[in-house]
């Protein structure tokens, strides 16, 4: 068990590590580019490094250094059956985007993961995967994925989810004909983004991407903008905190990515936005956060897929808002590191929260008396940081039973956050 210490106030400035989501796929796509890859701005948390591992198995030289990323692209058939399982680690993005990847292959693949990603279903993925010819065993990891010809189809996406969507472009990318992807909602881009500037032959209109088969993609320096799920801790802790004054740097501001600085405004958090511009395709920007008076906010329909990883951290600032927030429609927290649903609520209540679970969602009411606790994280790193911010405002004493698991997106999430102290 670890002491949660508490700070007087938050006040500095900080720049958050690299976005999870781009350094994932820069890795991937630079792997399938001919030509080399440079990532600037990478995130070196532990779900990363696995998917490095896992394409350096497959005969990708990756070279690490304290400010690089090298990866010397093989082209789109250059990967190389791996001489053992591919270990994906706590890393679902790596996992579910590995299915996609490498249904196309002229190679069979066995992947497995940690025992969080062994509980962790796959069939939301492996399913429409089937459909193009995809020929991938079992539910749940260890998967063994047969090297298989696939063939472009038209699918209606049935969730909106960034990881289905991307696992099926990338099966595209192989697959003879024309793939059509509906999305139901917008999920983040970043994949459709990267793979415009390596030359795939891919169009988005509105909802709808259009996939051909693509001979080849070319290499392209990549800066990892600061990933706005980690700044999301921070934009937190100053709202609710008094006193506070927090500069973030650099942070990734893709619109399919900025629900949570939607919710916070609607809640009456005190954020400006400045410094804005495009960096690799992406936007980025400095955000200011001073400490506010928040309020409840309902939070629902299209916005869930812009701030899905968030709300466990959006739901410690209902903890601190005056009235009820609802947040519906996010039955996706269910098939998280863990059943964020679950975890959330059972956690928050421990410490005196009013709050209650449903089947898509929770129900808070804020400004309730907390007082602190021993909290579990189930091994998931966002929780671990939203429940930091939370022992922050409760009276007495928290504890943490596994504060290591923030290493998976963010490595000095501690060292950042006690740095603030003022």
């Amino acid at each position: 068990m670890t002491e949660i210490k508490k700070i007087r106030r938050a006040a500095g400035e900080i720049t958050v590590p690299g976005d999870k989501s781009i350094s994932h796929r820069a890795v991937m796509l630079g792997a399938i580019a001919d030509g080399t890859t440079k990532i600037t701005g990478f995130l070196k948390g532990a779900d990363c490094l696995s998917t490095i591992d896992c394409f350096r198995a497959m005969g990708i030289d990756i070279e690490v250094t304290d400010d690089v990323i090298t990866v010397h692209g093989k082209g789109l058939y250059g990967l190389k059956k791996p001489e053992k399982m591919l270990y994906t680690g706590n890393s679902g993005t790596t996992t579910r985007l590995l299915c996609g990847l490498l249904s196309g292959q002229e190679f069979d693949t066995d992947i497995t993961g940690d025992a969080s990603i062994c509980r962790r279903p796959m069939k939301r993925v492996t399913q429409p995967l089937s459909l193009m010819g995809a020929d991938i065993e079992n539910e749940y990891c260890p998967l063994h994925i047969k090297g298989r010809k696939l063939s472009g189809i038209t699918y209606d996406m049935t969730v909106a989810s960034a990881q289905v969507k991307t696992a099926l472009i990338l099966a595209a990318l192989y697959a003879d004909g024309e793939t059509i992807i509906n999305e139901i909602e917008k999920s983040r881009d970043h994949t459709e983004l990267m793979l415009g500037a390596m030359g795939a032959d891919i169009e988005v209109n509105g909802l709808t991407i259009r996939i051909g088969k693509t001979d080849r993609l070319t290499a392209q320096d990549i800066a990892v903008p600061g990933d706005i799920s980690s700044a999301a801790f921070f934009l937190v802790l100053g709202a609710v905190m008094p006193d506070s004054d927090i500069v973030i740097r650099n942070v990734g501001m893709n619109p399919t990515r900025t629900g949570i600085i939607d919710v916070l405004l609607d809640m009456g958090a005190d954020l400006e936005i400045f410094n804005e511009r495009v960096a690799t395709g992406e936007p980025v920007a400095d955000i200011r956060v001073r400490s506010s008076k928040l309020h409840g906010v309902k939070i629902g329909g299209a916005i869930i897929p812009r701030l899905i990883d968030e709300l466990p951290v959006i739901a410690t600032a209902a903890l601190f808002a005056e009235g009820e927030t609802v947040i519906t429609d996010a039955q996706e927290l269910k098939v998280k590191e863990t059943d964020r649903i679950k975890a959330v609520t059972d956690e928050f209540a421990k410490c005196g929260a009013d709050i209650t679970p449903t089947d898509d969602g929770m129900v808070i009411v804020g400004k309730k008396p907390l007082k602190g606790a021993d909290f579990k994280t189930y091994g998931d790193h966002r929780m671990a940081m939203s429940l930091t911010i939370l022992a922050q405002l409760a009276d007495g004493k928290s504890t943490l039973d596994d504060a290591e698991c923030v290493s998976v997106s963010y490595p000095e999430f501690f060292e950042d956050f006690y740095g603030l102290d003022n």
